[in-house]
């Protein structure tokens, strides 16, 4: 795996909360743990759907996979150091090494993409409103900004599809999130971190394109990437920017991934002239992260994103895993964008304590104090 060397600034630290840090107000390691715990019910539900898995076999090894995850979450809290290659119990509890574990048990028993149903369904479902989506944005009054405003809207509404997330996971279970609605009953501003003004005033400010290429770290599948971040590329390719959606590389929950995105916005350009265009001139085009987990680590890409970022002058990550719990305060030698919606009350805790409050912070460009790289 290969560093973003050329835009993330020296000192870079992906994970946001240190697990590890006790304080009377903030959660402690075992209320983290306790959140990985909470998604093995709908982890269990939608393994019984994978093909991966023989149907004779998929019960017993859902139970294994329940059984040694919570056996695993057990013994880190009894001794809380995660293993690496080489290097047994050598590095702290994180984001990163509880989303590994689950993900290492799921593979365990012979799980590699539990949740490929409802990817494959939520993708229909929101192709088919996508095109209101667009026509809403085209019709919009104000131009550049007051697209913008409605696109990062609907990155947020689209964004509450995460059944990593125990509250969004029963919201989606109960037939809740609709998109529309979703969208105009956001909580109120301020929410948790807010530069929505200062994105809007940058862009009503530039003459001409303000970014020439941007890389857009996409989330979930159906309505978040088709509703959401498919309709952001789109308002930055009318604005004469280049547009790279950075996807994973393998299947984690239910995000998409590289080889279901490319054929997913195959599908999107045929319902929209723009897209259609922008696809055939690779003005848009998907590019393989690297990652195999929820969230994401800048030091662990693919060469392949790396050479692709390489001229990108925006950087946007979205999603509570990459935005939130890794990379909120990760800092760039170009613009950068974070995007979410806050999905756990942990998470809550660190912010306004509002769940399903939104994060966007929004970073000018920085200068590197030292030679280009990334330490760790």
């Amino acid at each position: 795996m290969v560093a973003l060397h050329q835009l993330v600034l020296d000192g870079y630290n992906p994970c946001t909360f240190d697990y590890g840090k006790q304080t009377d107000d903030l959660p402690t390691l075992r209320d983290w743990t306790e959140v990985f715990r909470k998604s093995i019910p709908t982890f269990r539900i939608h393994a019984l759907t994978d093909l991966n898995v023989s149907e004779e076999l998929r019960e017993a090894a859902a139970q294994q996979f329940e059984v040694d995850f919570n056996a695993a979450l057990d013994a880190l809290l009894e001794v809380p150091v995660a293993p690496a290659p080489g290097h047994p119990h050598s590095h702290p509890v994180n984001c990163y090494t509880l989303c590994k574990l689950r993900e290492d048990c799921l593979h365990a028993v012979g799980f590699r993409d539990i949740f490929a149903a409802v990817k494959a369904a939520e993708n229909d479902r929101a192709l088919q409103l996508l095109p209101s989506v667009i026509r809403e944005l085209d019709e919009l009054e104000g131009g550049f900004p007051a697209e913008l405003e409605l696109a990062l809207r609907g990155v947020f509404a689209g964004n509450i599809f995460d059944l990593g997330a125990a509250a969004s996971a029963e919201l989606h279970a109960a037939g809740g999130g609709v998109f529309a609605s979703t969208r105009a009953q956001l909580l109120p501003r301020p929410w948790a971190v807010d530069n929505l003004d200062e994105v809007l005033a940058v862009v009503r400010g530039t003459r001409g394109t303000r970014w020439r290429q941007a890389a857009l770290f996409v989330d979930n599948a159906g309505p978040d990437v088709v509703l959401g971040m498919l309709p952001l590329a789109r308002v930055l390719l009318k604005a004469g920017t280049k547009v790279l959606l950075m996807a994973n590389r393998g299947p984690t929950i239910n995000d998409i991934t590289a080889g279901e995105l490319v054929p997913l916005l195959r599908r999107a350009a045929e319902l929209d002239e723009l897209l259609q265009v922008a696809v055939a001139s690779e003005n848009i085009r998907v590019v393989c992260s690297g990652s195999d987990l929820p969230i994401i680590d800048l030091t662990r890409l693919s060469k392949e994103a790396v050479d692709a970022a390489a001229d990108c002058d925006l950087i946007v990550l979205e999603g509570m895993g990459r935005a939130i719990e890794t990379n909120l305060h990760a800092r760039f030698t170009c613009d950068s964008l974070k995007l979410g919606m806050i999905k756990h009350p942990e998470v809550a805790a660190h912010f306004s304590k509002r769940l399903y409050d939104c994060v966007c912070k929004f970073d000018r460009a920085a200068q590197q104090a030292s030679p280009a790289g990334v330490k760790g």
